[in-house]
C-alpha cells in the first residue's frame, strides 16, 4: 500500500521510534540557555585535537558512539548510519565514522541535514529495511568560518544579520519497538531561491524554503498549526524567523504562538554576541536531541514539527555572483495520544 500523503509527505505506519539521543556541544553553547539539556559540554572546542576539523570529527564520533551505548546496543546492531556536515566532501562525518563498522550513507543538506538524515532513517525503518538506523549531524564554528567566510585570524567585522555556527554534534537512534517518541510524517522539501546573495544573511535565504515546506506539510497532512505544540525551524535566526512568520500569514497560517527557531533558542542573543543567533547543521541537531526530545519524554511536548533549514551554497558559487538557494525538510515527532 502506498504510504505517500499529498505531494511531498510520507506516513510512517509502523512509527519508527527514537530510542536514544546524544548531544555534544562546545563551551559557548554550554553557556547558553539550553545548557541543562545537553549531554556533553566540551571544556575546549578543539576537543584535544590538533585542528578544528579533527575536533568536529571527534565530537561527531563521540555523539554516535554514546548514542548507541545509551540504547544498550552495539555497533553490530545498527543497520544504517546516515550522517552529514558542512565541510567539503563530508570530511567531518566521513572521518568520524571510519573507525565504525556500520553501513554508512553520507548526506549533504547544508544546515537541513538533521531533518534530512532523520527523515531518511525513518523511511528506511518504515520500509522494513532495518531494525535500527542512526541519524547524526555535526558542525563547528571554526571549521565553517574557515570554509565559508574568512579565517578567524582576520578578525572580520560581523554583519548584524550574521549568525554564529554552532559547535556541536547530535545523534538520534531509531528502532522499531518501545515506548518512545516516534516519527509519524516526513515531508521532503524543494529547493527555493528568492534571489538572496549575501552569505551573511542566511536567514533571509532559507526562510522561503521553510515557509514552503511548512505550508506543504500542513496541506498534505490536513493538520493545522495548532495541532503541534512546537514548530521548530533549524537555524533561521532572529531575522529569518521574523520573515517566516510574516510569509506564512500570507497563506493564512499563524504559527507565532508555537514557533521557535533552534538558532534563536540555543544562545542568549543579548549576552553572547551572536548577532541573529545560531546556525550550522549541528544547531537543530543538538536542540532536537537535547531540549526537544527530553521535554517530549517528560510529557511537556506531545507533537513537534522539526523543520531543519539549509543554504545550498559554496564559497565558489557566491564568489561567482550566484544567489543562495534554500532547502527545508520536515519531520513530525510525536509521543503520547493518537496520531492523526
Amino acid at each position: 500500500m502506498i504510504k505517500r500523503v499529498g505531494k511531498q509527505t510520507i506516513c510512517t505506519e509502523n512509527k519508527p521510534k527514537i530510542i536514544s539521543t546524544m548531544s555534544v556541544v562546545g563551551p559557548k553553547e554550554g553557556e547558553g540557555p539550553l545548557k541543562d539539556y545537553f549531554d556533553i559540554i566540551l571544556q575546549d572546542d578543539t576537543d584535544g585535537q590538533k585542528s578544528y576539523e579533527k575536533a568536529e570529527s571527534s565530537i561527531a564520533n563521540r555523539a554516535i558512539n554514546e548514542c548507541i551505548k545509551k540504547a544498550n546496543l552495539k555497533e553490530d546492531d545498527i543497520n544504517y548510519l546516515i550522517a552529514g556536515d558542512l565541510l567539503n566532501q563530508l570530511t567531518a562525518s566521513n572521518f568520524a565514522v571510519r573507525s565504525l563498522s556500520i553501513p554508512y550513507i553520507g548526506v549533504y543538506g547544508a544546515c537541513s541535514t538533521m531533518a534530512l538524515s532523520l527523515g531518511l532513517a525513518a523511511m528506511i525503518i518504515a520500509g522494513d529495511f532495518a531494525n535500527y538506523a542512526l541519524a547524526a549531524t555535526s558542525s563547528h564554528f571554526s571549521t565553517a568560518e574557515r570554509q565559508f567566510r574568512t579565517p578567524l585570524e582576520m578578525g572580520s567585522q560581523r554583519s548584524p544579520t550574521s549568525q554564529w555556527t554552532v559547535t556541536g554534534a547530535g545523534a538520534m537512534l531509531l528502532g522499531r519497538n518501545g515506548n518512545f517518541p516516534y516519527i509519524s510524517y516526513v515531508t521532503t522539501g524543494k529547493v527555493k531561491d528568492y534571489g538572496e546573495s549575501d552569505p551573511n544573511n542566511m536567514g533571509a535565504a532559507m526562510a522561503p524554503a521553510a515557509v514552503d515546506t511548512i505550508k506543504q506539510h500542513l496541506q498534505d497532512t490536513g493538520r493545522k498549526p495548532s495541532d503541534y505544540d512546537i514548530i521548530a525551524t533549524g537555524d533561521l535566526g532572529k531575522h529569518g524567523k521574523e520573515i517566516t512568520e510574516k510569509l506564512l500569514l500570507e497563506y493564512n497560517y499563524d504559527i507565532k504562538n508555537r514557533y521557535i527557531d533552534c538558532g534563536v533558542e540555543i544562545y542568549d542573543l543579548k549576552k553572547q554576541n551572536v548577532n541573529c543567533g545560531g546556525s550550522g547543521c549541528g544547531c537543530s541537531a543538538v536542540v532536537t536531541s537535547g531540549y526537544i526530545y527530553k521535554n517530549m519524554l517528560k510529557g511537556k511536548f506531545k507533537r513537534v514539527l522539526l523543520v531543519s533549514t539549509g543554504a545550498l551554497m559554496s564559497t565558489t558559487s557566491y564568489q561567482q555572483g550566484e544567489t543562495i538557494p534554500g532547502i527545508a525538510h520536515a519531520v513530525s515527532i510525536e509521543f503520547g495520544g493518537q496520531s492523526r
